[in-house]
């Protein structure tokens, strides 16, 4: 990514990466409201990266009978979508943006989210693509990662869950998405090799940086 040398501090555009590593999802959900509230105060931007421990999460159109069995807690959150799973061997992101900086256009701001997830799956040896007429990203008829968000005042929560490692077996419990008669994948399912999770957090802030243009990023780990 190409930063301008000579760029007055006050006009940088930085965004703040923080990898929470393995957390449970209501302390990752504590934090990401903590920082909504600091963007909304007029704080940088951030990007949450977590691994969550076995969580079922129903957006606000979350039918709970498309939980076939309740094999891990099960939390009703404010974003888009139906049901999903988050477990181990996935990487999620929780961008923390505020979209009014960038023109207050939200179906931009999930079209760009696809596209950095298939980049990103392109640095590992998997092609994958969106469906027409449906928000995520796929291989085939198999989704690799889902997307929700949920928007307060222009500034953005929730995001994007890549599969990365074979996580078939509990996404079993559930209709991904509320789709059914659709699979799941996952880029070592997709690949044949399983990468570690850091170089997908790695793969996944450089996108996500050069894709929204920011002028610097800085990494912390909390």
């Amino acid at each position: 990514m190409s930063v301008p040398r000579l760029l007055p501090a006050c006009d940088r555009r930085v965004l703040r990466v923080e990898w929470l590593g393995r957390r449970h999802y209501d302390d990752a959900l504590a934090i990401q409201t903590a920082r909504r509230d600091a963007v909304l105060a007029g704080a940088e931007d951030h990007l949450l990266l977590v691994e969550h421990w076995p969580v079922i999460t129903l957006g606000r159109r979350g039918d709970e009978r498309h939980v076939l069995a309740a094999s891990a807690p099960i939390v009703r959150v404010n974003r888009g979508g139906d049901v999903t799973y988050h477990g181990p061997g996935q990487l999620v992101g929780y961008p923390i943006v505020d979209l009014a900086r960038r023109g207050a256009d939200v179906h931009a701001y999930l079209r760009d989210l696809e596209a950095i997830l298939i980049e990103v799956a392109a640095v590992f040896s998997v092609v994958a693509e969106r469906r027409p007429g449906f928000t995520g990203v796929w291989v085939g008829n198999d989704k690799l990662a889902a997307i929700g968000v949920g928007i307060r005042r222009w500034v953005t929560m929730h995001g994007f869950a890549l599969n990365v490692a074979d996580l078939r077996a509990p996404f079993a419990a559930i209709v991904p998405c509320g789709l059914a008669g659709t699979g799941v994948t996952s880029l070592a399912t997709a690949s044949g090799v399983t990468p570690q999770l850091t170089a997908v957090a790695a793969a996944v802030t450089s996108a996500f940086a050069t894709r929204f243009g920011y002028d610097a990023v800085r990494e912390t780990q909390s």
